[in-house]
C-alpha cells in the first residue's frame, strides 16, 4: 500500500498527463482564455463605476442627467460584453473538455485490447468495466466542471486583487495574507479527501465487480439458491463504500464552505474596523467602502467555489490514477510481425520441446513435441488439467513466456502478421460467444471484404443455413448479446460458419463438440470431416468417439505426452487412452479387472 506522499506524486503526475491531453487544443483553450479576461474584466468594472458614482456624483439636490446616463450605459455594456464572453469561453473550454474525454476513453479501451490473455485472467471484468466508464466519467467532471471553473476562478481572482491594490494598498496587502491560510486549508482537504475517494473508487470497482459475477452467472445463483449469501457480500461491499463516501461527506461539511465562510466573516470584521479607525483621522469614501467590501465578497465566493469543486477535483484525479495505471499496463498480447504479411502455405504445425507456465513457477506444459503434417489431423485428449487448451493457447499465440519452439511451416509464429494469420488459423471454442447484431454480422464478423455470398455458402457448408432460413428475417435476424435467443448447438454452428467462411489453412476445435446434442452432433460430423479434409488440424477431444479417425492421438496427463498412436494402436497398448475409453463406453466392469490387475 503507498504511503501519503507516494499517493500525492502519482497524483500529480495523473493531472500533468491529464493535462498533456489539452495540448491538441492549444488554439481554442488561448481563445478561451482571452474570452475569460475579457468576461472577468467586465465583471470587475461594475464595482468601480459603482463606486466614482457614490463618491463624485452622489451628491444632495444634484443629478447631473449625460454622466449618469453614461454610467449606466457603460455599467449595463460591461455586463452585457462579460456574459457574452464567458458564454463563449465557458462553450469553448467544455467543448475541448468532451473532446479530450473522447480521446481518453478510445485510448484506454484500444489499449486494454493489446493487453494479452493472461492479464484477463487476474482482473475482474466488473473491474475493468469501472475504470473505463465510471472512472473516466469523473475525469469528464474535472474537466468540464472544476478545471474551466479554477481557471475562471484563478483569473478572476487576480482581477479582485489588481482592483483592491487600486483602491487600498494596506487592505489589499491584508487580504492578500489571507491566501497562504487558504492554501493550507486546500492542502489539508486534499490529504484527507483523497484516502477516502481512494477507499470508495476501490469500493465501486468491487460493487461492479460483483454485480457482473452475479449477472453473468444468474442460472447459477438462482439453481443454488445462492441470492442471500451474494446479497450479504454485496451489501458488505456497498457498507464499505457507504463509509468511506460518509466520511468524504463530513470532510466536505467541515472543510469547505463552512470553513472558508468563517474566514470571509472574520476577514470583513477586519476591513470594517480598518475604516472605522481610519475616519478618526480623515473621511473615509463611502464608495471605496462599497467597492472593497464588493470586491471582497467577489474574493471569497470564487474561493468558495473552488472549494465546493475541490471534492470532484479529488475524485477525479483518484479516478485518473486508476484509469493510468490501467493504461501503463505493460501485459501485451504476445507480438506479431507488423511489417510483412507471410502467407501461411502448407500449414505445417511443430511444437518443439515446449514448455509453459501462466504464472511463471509451475509448468502446465512440459517439453511438449509434436508434428501436425499438412491435411493430417491431431487429436489431443486427456483428463481435465492435463495441458490441453494451453496447446491451443500457444498456437493462437495468445500468451507470452513459452520455451521451446513453436513454428508453421518452420517459422516462428512471430514472424507472421497477426491478421493474416488469424484469418488462416480458424479456431473454435467449446463455448460459442455471438456479439450484439445480425446473423450475418456474426459470421462476417464485419469483414469487408466477405460477401453475403460467402456467408450462405459458410453457412451451407456447415449444415447451419436451414437453421438459419427458418428464423424471422432470415440472416438479419437480430442477435442478443452472447446469443442467448439460440440453444448452444446453435451458438456452435454459427461460430462453426463464422470460422469456415474465412477458409483457413489451419483449423483449431477445443472441445467443439462438447456442447453440442447428440441429434446436432450427429448432423455436423459430416461437415467436420469436410472442414477438415485438405487442412492442417488440431482438435481437443473430450468424446473420444469423435477423433477415433484422426491420424494420431497424442495423450497427456499433467502436461506431458504419456502416450500417441492412432486409436487402435492406443486400445491395444491398454493405458491412459485405454482407460478413458473404458469409461465412456461405461464397462465399469473391465475397467475395474483392468486396475486391479
Amino acid at each position: 500500500m503507498t504511503n501519503g506522499n507516494e499517493q500525492a506524486k502519482m497524483q500529480w503526475r495523473s493531472f500533468k498527463r491529464l493535462l498533456h491531453y489539452g495540448s491538441p487544443f492549444k488554439k481554442q483553450l488561448s481563445v478561451a482564455f482571452l474570452l475569460l479576461i475579457v468576461a472577468t474584466a467586465g465583471q470587475l468594472v461594475g464595482p468601480y463605476i459603482v463606486k466614482v458614482f457614490i463618491d463624485d456624483y452622489l451628491t444632495l439636490n444634484y443629478f447631473p442627467t449625460q454622466p449618469l446616463v453614461m454610467f449606466a450605459i457603460f455599467y449595463m455594456g460591461a455586463h452585457l460584453i462579460s456574459i457574452v464572453a464567458d458564454y463563449f469561453q465557458l462553450y469553448i473550454f467544455q467543448s475541448v473538455a468532451l473532446k479530450i474525454i473522447h480521446e481518453l476513453r478510445i485510448d484506454v479501451f484500444e489499449h486494454v485490447h493489446k493487453l494479452g490473455l493472461k492479464y484477463f485472467d487476474s482482473k475482474p471484468t466488473g473491474g475493468l468495466v469501472s475504470r473505463i466508464t465510471n472512472d473516466t466519467e469523473a475525469i469528464k467532471e474535472l474537466f468540464v466542471s472544476v478545471l474551466s471553473t479554477f481557471i475562471k476562478n484563478i483569473v478572476f481572482l487576480i482581477g479582485v486583487f489588481i482592483a483592491m491594490f487600486l483602491l487600498n494598498v494596506k487592505l489589499a496587502f491584508f487580504t492578500l495574507a489571507l491566501l497562504p491560510i487558504i492554501v493550507g486549508l486546500t492542502m489539508t482537504y486534499r490529504h484527507f479527501s483523497s484516502i477516502f475517494f481512494h477507499s470508495q473508487r476501490e469500493r465501486l470497482s468491487e460493487l461492479n465487480a460483483k454485480m457482473s459475477e452475479s449477472l453473468q452467472g444468474m442460472a447459477i445463483v438462482q439453481i443454488f439458491h445462492q441470492e442471500k449469501r451474494l446479497r450479504k457480500e454485496f451489501e458488505q461491499i456497498n457498507d464499505k463504500h457507504y463509509d468511506a463516501g460518509l466520511k468524504g461527506i463530513k470532510l466536505d461539511g467541515l472543510l469547505l464552505r463552512p470553513a472558508v465562510d468563517l474566514i470571509y466573516i472574520f476577514t470583513i470584521i477586519m476591513v470594517l474596523s480598518f475604516f472605522g479607525f481610519q475616519s478618526f483621522d480623515y473621511a473615509v469614501e463611502i464608495g471605496v467602502i462599497y467597492a472593497f467590501v464588493n470586491y471582497l465578497e467577489r474574493f471569497f465566493e470564487p474561493v468558495n467555489q473552488m472549494m465546493m469543486r475541490l471534492s470532484i477535483f479529488q475524485q477525479a484525479i483518484v479516478a485518473s490514477t486508476r484509469v493510468f495505471q490501467l493504461l501503463d499496463e505493460d501485459d501485451y498480447a504476445p507480438q506479431f510481425n507488423k511489417k510483412e504479411s507471410k502467407e501461411i502455405e502448407k500449414g505445417e504445425i511443430s511444437f518443439q520441446n515446449v514448455s509453459f507456465s501462466y504464472e511463471g513457477e509451475n509448468d502446465v506444459l512440459k517439453n511438449i513435441s509434436f508434428t501436425a503434417k499438412p491435411s493430417e489431423t491431431i487429436a489431443i485428449v486427456g483428463h481435465t488439467g492435463s495441458g490441453k487448451s494451453s496447446i491451443i493457447n500457444l498456437l493462437m499465440n495468445f500468451y507470452n513466456g513459452a520455451r521451446g519452439q513453436i513454428t508453421i511451416d518452420g517459422k516462428p509464429l512471430s514472424e507472421y502478421n497477426e491478421k493474416s494469420y488469424r484469418s488462416q488459423v480458424g479456431l473454435v471454442l467449446q463455448d460459442a460467444f455471438l456479439f450484439a447484431g445480425t446473423v450475418e454480422e456474426n459470421i462476417k464478423m464485419y469483414g469487408n471484404d466477405i460477401t453475403k455470398e460467402d456467408v450462405v455458402r459458410a453457412s451451407k457448408f456447415v449444415q447451419v443455413h436451414e437453421m438459419i432460413e427458418g428464423l424471422p428475417n432470415n440472416y438479419d435476424f437480430e442477435v442478443n448479446e452472447g446469443g442467448s435467443t439460440f440453444s448452444s448447438g446453435q451458438r456452435q454452428l454459427i461460430s462453426f460458419a463464422r470460422t469456415m467462411v474465412l477458409n483457413p489453412k489451419i483449423l483449431v476445435l477445443d472441445e467443439a463438440t462438447a456442447n453440442i446434442d447428440t441429434e446436432t452432433e450427429e448432423k455436423i460430423q459430416t461437415a467436420l470431416k469436410a472442414m477438415r479434409r485438405g487442412r492442417t488440424t488440431i482438435a481437443i477431444a473430450h468424446r473420444l468417439s469423435t477423433i477415433q479417425d484422426a491420424d494420431e492421438i497424442i495423450v497427456l496427463h499433467k502436461g506431458e505426452i504419456v502416450e500417441r498412436g492412432t486409436h487402435e494402436s492406443l486400445i491395444s497398448q491398454r493405458g491412459h487412452y485405454y482407460h478413458m475409453y473404458l469409461m465412456q463406453q461405461g464397462n465399469s466392469d473391465e475397467l475395474l479387472k483392468q486396475v486391479q490387475i
